[in-house]
């Protein structure tokens, strides 16, 4: 990953830039191509071109469907999600006004499969990375590996990578530049910290109060002994 004028990220030769993540993030607040390409007042050809060109390389981003006035719908693939969400920590990191934070969970393994592990916290399952020979543990999740959606948009890990998934309710927004920090009781005694764009926000419509789904990978959540238990 290279900076250069503006944030973008290459994947396997592949660059996804401002544009592409414009176009993505139409159609999730749109939930239509047709529609998207008319708010953003770009082509819906282009749009749906580029899509087809991401989609080669990178595996589906879109799910379509067929029908309807305006061709019907499209949403959002998890891995789509998990874009977004990686395009945001980039823009984060290039904006220089980032300030990543952990939240840490209690939690016990339960399950062990090579380096990674089923964790019980307060919170919920999750799968991470997890120490030999130790059950007790604490779980730390980084504020910029969260992904939020709402909870009719939170799509399904089905054929993706693992990946954790938290319900919970925002209870705090604060803004930084172009940078959001948003805060969401997730059922334990800590929050789950998160960091977002000004635009990601701006398209899930959130507010203090609203539910949200908080998605990240098993890779991104690692376990330490807790020094509390023996």
């Amino acid at each position: 990953m290279k900076t250069r004028g503006e944030p973008y990220i290459e994947i396997d030769g592949v660059t996804v830039d401002e544009r592409d993540v414009e176009a993505l993030r139409g159609i999730q607040k749109h939930g239509s191509m047709h529609r998207a390409a008319a708010e953003l007042g770009r082509s819906y050809s282009r749009i749906q071109q580029r899509m087809t060109e991401l989609e080669d390389s990178l595996g589906p981003l879109v799910t379509r469907q067929r029908g309807g006035e305006g061709g019907g719908g499209s949403t959002l693939t998890a891995d789509a999600h998990e874009l977004l969400a990686r395009f945001d920590r980039l823009r984060a990191e290039f904006s220089g006004l980032a300030r990543t934070e952990e939240s840490v969970f209690p939690g016990t393994v339960v399950d062990r499969e090579e380096r990674l592990g089923t964790i019980e916290t307060p919170a919920g399952m999750v799968r991470g990375l997890v120490p030999a020979d130790v059950d007790g543990v604490q779980v730390g999740v980084r504020s910029d590996a969260v992904a939020l959606t709402t909870p009719d948009e939170a799509p399904e890990p089905a054929g993706t990578s693992v990946r954790n998934r938290f319900r919970g309710t925002v209870t705090q927004i604060e803004s930084e530049g172009g940078i959001a920090r948003v805060t969401v009781d997730v059922g334990a005694d800590s929050p789950l910290r998160t960091l977002v764009t000004r635009a990601s926000l701006d398209v899930l419509d959130l507010a203090v109060g609203d539910a949200v789904v908080a998605s990240f990978k098993a890779t991104a959540t690692r376990a330490v002994p807790d020094p509390g238990t023996d």
